[in-house]
């Protein structure tokens, strides 16, 4: 079988991939993140095409290192009402994000490239609707407290497998979406080729 590789430095996805049963190395494609999406927005893409690009462009950043791999981008965006949002500085910018989108809806779009030879040979994107709900202020300022500075690792403040998910009165869409990688599509085009038992 062919190698898997991660392009990724998250925890979150490293861990998917882990718990899926997959055997893969990781290498992290240090690519600015911010600096691209800065300018795709400036020449007007959506958060979809974002995606998209950043996935990619991460995928076939390692790929080119390691030719002979299967290497896994992904990336993730979060949009409400037409504004991309971006993962926050510091706390008080996700205090500020947070009073933002609270509630409201927001979309997280997640984006996943398999490149090989550094060309992209296979992706997929999806989407999650969720709904924010109207907490308190106290909540707001006891959840930040509490949470910390992991919540600078994500655009929306949150992790939903973990106390994020009191943030919500509704959501909808595929688990794995939200946490940032679209795993079953992933696991199905791994077996096509191969990489995975069938």
């Amino acid at each position: 079988m062919s190698e898997v590789v991660l392009a990724s430095g998250s925890l979150t996805r490293k861990k998917i991939l882990e718990d899926a049963g997959l055997v893969f190395g990781v290498e992290v494609p240090n690519v600015d993140e911010q600096e691209i999406k800065e300018a795709l927005l400036l020449k007007g893409a959506s958060g979809e095409d974002i995606a998209g690009f950043l996935a990619e462009h991460k995928s076939c950043t390692v790929s080119a290192r390691v030719p002979s791999a299967f290497v896994i981008g992904a990336d993730q965006v979060l949009e409400c009402e037409g504004e991309v949002y971006s993962k926050p500085e510091d706390l008080a910018a996700a205090k500020e994000q947070l009073t933002t989108l609270r509630g409201k809806k927001h979309t997280l779009i997640s984006s996943v490239v398999v490149a090989e030879s550094g060309r992209r040979i296979w992706e997929h994107t999806d989407k999650s609707l969720l709904h924010m709900r109207k907490f308190s202020d106290s909540f707001l300022d006891d959840y930040i407290l509490k949470q910390g500075k992991p919540l600078l690792d994500s655009p929306g403040c949150y992790q939903v497998e973990s106390a994020g998910i009191q943030l919500f009165s509704r959501i909808e869409g595929n688990y794995f979406t939200i946490l940032g990688l679209p795993l079953l599509p992933l696991l199905n085009y791994l077996r096509l080729r191969g990489v995975v038992a069938t």
